[in-house]
């Protein structure tokens, strides 16, 4: 079973730009909470979180193409790299979530980057946002405008909860590393 310090290796040998570092812990965090709301394995879903963009640096152009044959030769299960492919679904890859890990990846992905923005232009960063600040964030298209609200939808219809629900999970997770994320806001 694929461990965080497997998976920080391994993204180590691909991922080199501190902002894809960044968003990759982001994703990581997150998923450790939804792993927790689902009683899933925390440090599984986030060494999943942690690992999903293992190509993307060097294959902007081609994401996930790069991303299977690697990391099966690595070591990780079908499961693993199946989940990891999945969160391009419907625009770098045919791979449909069905699983809680798989729609978790899907929505949270593109979810932690409005949560970060969010953060960024608070005086107490991530450690005071509340979900009814994000969800105003959240409606307005021109902020986080390259953040994929209507994925973001999807992702939470196929996992059957709100929004809401799926952001304020997120956030606590984050929240919980507020400093290693560089959210700790302007404040700190």
């Amino acid at each position: 079973m694929l461990t965080l310090e497997r998976a920080r290796e391994l993204n180590g040998t691909m991922v080199t730009e501190e902002h894809l570092w960044l968003h990759a812990k982001n994703v990581c965090y997150a998923m450790g909470a939804m792993a927790e709301h689902f009683g899933a394995d925390v440090e599984h879903w986030q060494a999943i979180g942690l690992l999903h963009d293992y190509d993307y640096e060097k294959y902007p152009e081609e994401h996930l193409q790069h991303t299977r044959e690697p990391l099966l030769a690595a070591g990780l299960s079908e499961e693993e790299v199946r989940a990891i492919l999945s969160h391009g679904w419907g625009h770098c890859s045919d791979v449909e979530p069905v699983t809680e890990l798989e729609k978790s990846l899907y929505t949270v992905d593109e979810l932690t980057g409005i949560i970060q923005a969010c953060a960024r232009m608070r005086p107490r960063g991530i450690r005071d946002l509340e979900v009814k600040s994000f969800m105003k964030k959240f409606k307005d298209k021109k902020f986080a405008a390259k953040c994929d609200r209507e994925l973001i939808r999807k992702g939470c219809e196929l996992l059957g909860m709100e929004l809401s629900q799926v952001a304020e999970i997120c956030i606590r997770g984050m929240q919980e590393h507020a400093e290693e994320l560089g959210l700790l806001g302007t404040e700190a």
